[in-house]
């Protein structure tokens, strides 16, 4: 049949989101995990040329769990918001709520923060949510959750114009990512001036305008974020 399907693409978005993601995920030649930004205009979508600017919130100043992440969506480097609420538990089972983020991996990735971090959430409701509607499925984001957490907890924001990336391992080990020195240099261009990152991603030359933290566990990751 000449009139086969060759492309697969659909949207995401949240309900009440004037934004939509475009993700292609096939086409006749194999996968390609593209992703376009529109928004909802009165005359219908609209290209976003800028997508890091409407994952970011517009905080006045820096405020507890609140994580900026430099994702990888497609072939573009994207600025996303990683946000946390650790309260008090309402009951007797704490409640372990994600939206953007794989549910299961927010449970194990608590798990390394105690273990590894020595930063417990028994008894805690913990809800982690992405700005902006996004569905984050790479690991990248692992520290960007792990600090937002912490500082929710701690009650105590990160430090200002911070960026993070990094993969979490079972044994606290923060494993280096892809397009590591590209991630930065998109954070760069936002004006961000500090990156903690793993330390196997950490640039040979530096980039103008940022510091470059590169670390290789957990605890060293909390320690230089706040």
């Amino acid at each position: 049949m000449r009139n086969r399907l060759t492309r697969l693409s659909y949207f995401e978005s949240d309900a009440g989101s004037r934004y939509r993601l475009i993700r292609a995920v096939k086409n006749r030649f194999g996968a390609a995990n593209e992703v376009g930004v529109f928004a909802m205009a009165e005359q219908g979508l609209k290209e976003v040329k800028n997508p890091s600017a409407i994952f970011l919130s517009q905080h006045a100043q820096p405020i507890p769990g609140s994580a900026v992440l430099v994702a990888r969506e497609g072939s573009r480097p994207m600025l996303i918001e990683v946000q946390a609420l650790v309260d008090q538990g309402q009951g007797m089972n704490p409640r372990r709520v994600s939206v953007g983020l794989e549910q299961n991996r927010l449970a194990m990735l608590l798990a390394i923060l105690h273990r590894h971090g020595r930063i417990a959430t028994q008894g805690q409701d913990v809800f982690v949510n992405v700005v902006g509607g996004v569905r984050l499925a790479e690991t990248a984001a692992d520290l960007a959750v792990m600090l937002a957490a912490a500082s929710s907890l701690r009650d105590q924001p990160l430090a200002a114009g911070l960026v993070c990336f990094g993969e979490l391992g079972l044994a606290g080990e923060i494993r280096p990512v892809p397009y590591g020195e590209e991630r930065l240099r998109e954070a760069a261009k936002h004006g961000f001036q500090r990156a903690i990152v793993p330390a196997a991603n950490a640039p040979r030359r530096a980039i103008e305008g940022m510091e470059v933290i590169g670390v290789e566990r957990l605890p060293d990751a909390l320690s230089r974020a706040f």
